[in-house]
């Protein structure tokens, strides 16, 4: 068995809601998003990002605005919705009862 094809596949299910609890703090544009997944050794890349950013927003859980940059062209941030943030607290949810029956079954 590939132990870090196992850890990527875990990062990979959890990513959505790591994006939409960073949201929920506050507006951020990509790279910002990708900083703070890296920060918190969630190692992911631009082409994993963008495809799931593109799906959030047509589901109707995220918006966009453009904001002008003094460091470049302008960036796209964006924000949850009102859909977003009820996704977001189902989705606690259920990772909290994830991490508690997976923690009984490993400590058994």
């Amino acid at each position: 068995m590939n132990t870090e094809n196992s850890q990527a596949q875990m990062r990979k299910g959890v990513l959505e809601l790591c994006i939409l609890a960073i949201l929920a703090k506050e507006d951020s544009y990509v790279p910002n998003i990708i900083d703070k997944l890296k920060t918190s050794s969630l190692i992911v890349v631009e082409g994993t990002i963008y495809p799931l950013m593109t799906r959030l927003k047509n589901d109707g859980f995220l918006t966009y605005n453009w904001a002008e940059s003094t460091s470049g062209p302008p960036r796209k941030y964006y924000k949850l919705t009102a859909r977003g943030k009820t996704l977001l607290k189902d989705l606690k949810k259920s990772w909290e009862e994830l991490v508690d029956s997976v923690g009984n079954i490993i400590q058994s």
